[in-house]
């Protein structure tokens, strides 16, 4: 029987000497350091060398303290379910690795029956710390994960499609019967949002503060939280659609249709940055790795696709169907359809994803939303009889940087927190497929010269006259008609340029025209100037 191992590390053995722990360290090191240092041998000016070598030899220590802290203070270290022999990690089931964990991971895998009031739906705020369910029959909830305590449970009498939490876990938005309403972690209700619809799927972006929805008639809408206006209210031309998911890289929104399209939206714009044929029928699923450039896909035509979104390319196609997808902190891919759940790892860090776990639901149970809580090893499961929790080794990131999230925060750490986010929000016209873009300046367009243009044109010309004319019938073929064609086509490749250059000379003319009219003479010289005909 396969058992849960440490992935490996940096140094597998304890250093047995101080020479072996300098050298790791130094290793560690160069993850922090801003590359090379700079050269000061050259600098004449003496105070500019002193301050500089200061600054370099304060880069220093703080790398040196990075690397300490990353080997001793680090609290655990990620890892995945290793087999020996002919064993297999898909093999190993939910009970077996209950057994070997620990008690407190051992109650992080339940399960809730609540048949009434299902299917459930689930989200997590960017800590893990607190989840929101919702039931289709009106359900509404909130979870403390660390206690496991319900906080707030109420029922809101009509249907509930959505739930998503805003910035933290004190509001969360709920995509009711005819209305998305905003509540309060005590079920208060403080807004409803009656610009969006009746909306199907919810989508909160965290850096923008911006609120994203996909309603029943195919209108994306954007809103600010903060201000509560409409930052951008769009037509897909699509039809409906439920398949939604934003890119945790650039913030752009992705819908998938059930023409087998993916068209990804940004809230400055009308049209679509990018329309891609997915499937050969309706997209059923859609999933982001936290790096931004994977992108899995689901169809009706039983294959689930990864895209690198940097070229627009298919990576790999596996077999199967998928209603829900879900990536991991750590880039393991779940799937969920009917009662079966596939986590598929990528081994080898080359972008191929093979099977690494299963897990089936009781018979008849259809799975209706996969999502990984984040810093944990744990899968939610939102299904028509209620939500599961199970284990998956190396699902979550093991350490949390808590200046980003922090299960454990306080309500002044909360506070300074979302005023920090709130002054570093960023403004809707900086979601673009390449945010590495934003700072960087528009390389200049050089014009070509004179002979480089009339060289261009005269390469044009002989590639038009070269061309070979295609043997038409009787009649149609004769050479005055052939070298009217001829000419027809240098004349056709010449238009272009020649209507530019008559552009360049009319708005050379208008300047020049406008510099005239600026120019104010005196008094004794206006009598001389020309006057223009009156109309």
């Amino acid at each position: 029987m396969g058992e849960i191992q440490e992935s490996k590390a940096l140094a597998k053995s304890k250093p047995s000497t101080e020479q072996d722990v300098t050298d790791e360290l130094d290793l560690r090191m160069k993850k922090y350091l801003r590359g090379e240092g700079a050269n000061l041998e050259g600098l004449k000016d003496k105070k500019l060398k002193g301050q500089l070598a200061v600054k370099e030899d304060l880069y220093g220590k703080s790398a040196k303290a990075a690397a300490k802290a990353e080997k001793w203070l680090m609290p655990s270290e990620g890892g995945y379910l290793e087999t020996e022999g002919l064993e297999k990690t898909w093999r190993i089931k939910q009970e077996a690795i209950a057994r070997e964990v620990d008690i407190s991971s051992s109650g992080k895998q339940y399960d809730i029956i609540l048949p009434e009031l299902g299917p459930y739906t689930l989200d997590f705020t960017s800590s893990g710390r607190y989840m929101a369910v919702s039931g289709r029959k009106g359900h509404l909830g909130i979870v403390d994960m660390i206690n496991l305590s319900l906080i707030r449970e109420f029922q809101v009498r009509e249907t509930v499609r959505d739930v998503a939490f805003l910035h933290n876990e004190l509001f969360f938005v709920a995509a009711q019967k005819k209305y998305p309403y905003i509540y309060n972690r005590e079920g208060t209700e403080l807004h409803c949002l009656k610009e969006h619809g009746p909306v199907l799927r919810l989508q909160f972006l965290e850096n923008h503060f911006l609120l994203a929805s996909i309603n029943k008639f195919g209108q994306l809408r954007y809103q600010d939280v903060t201000m509560g206006s409409m930052v951008g209210n769009f037509r897909t031309g699509l039809g409906r659609t439920n398949v939604m998911q934003v890119n945790p890289f650039n913030g752009v929104v992705s819908l998938g249709h059930s023409g087998g399209t993916v068209t990804m939206w940004k809230p400055t714009s009308a049209s679509p940055l990018v329309k891609m044929l997915c499937h050969h029928g309706p997209v059923s699923a859609l999933a982001f790795h936290s790096n931004g450039h994977l992108m899995a896909t689901a169809g009706k035509d039983k294959k689930i696709k990864l895209w690198d979104l940097r070229k627009f390319e298919v990576l790999q196609t596996l077999p199967g169907h998928a209603t829900t997808l879900d990536f991991s902190q750590k880039g393991l891919l779940a799937c969920g359809n009917g009662s079966l759940i596939r986590v598929l790892r990528d081994v080898s860090g080359t972008q191929n994803y093979s099977k690494y776990m299963t897990h089936s639901m009781v018979k008849g149970y259809q799975i209706g939303k996969l999502v990984f809580r984040p810093y944990e090893d744990v899968l939610g499961i939102g299904h028509s009889m209620g939500w599961s929790s199970i284990l998956i080794p190396g699902a979550g990131e093991p350490n949390f940087d808590s200046w980003v999230a922090n299960p454990f925060e306080t309500s002044k750490q909360r506070r300074e927190k979302e005023i920090r986010s709130l002054l570093d929000k960023l403004p809707p016209e900086t979601i673009m497929l390449d945010p590495s873009k934003i700072g960087t300046v528009k390389p200049r367009r050089e014009k070509p010269t004179k002979q480089e243009r009339e060289a261009e044109i005269e390469a044009d010309v002989e590639a038009a006259k070269g061309k070979k004319l295609k043997k038409k019938t009787k009649g149609r073929n004769k050479p005055g008609k052939r070298v009217q064609k001829k000419q027809e086509a240098v004349a056709r490749v010449k238009r272009p340029y020649l209507e530019q250059k008559i552009q360049e000379e009319e708005s050379i003319s208008r300047k020049k025209q406008k510099t005239r009219e600026g120019v104010e003479l005196p008094k004794s010289l206006q009598r001389f100037v020309r006057k223009k005909a009156s109309s």
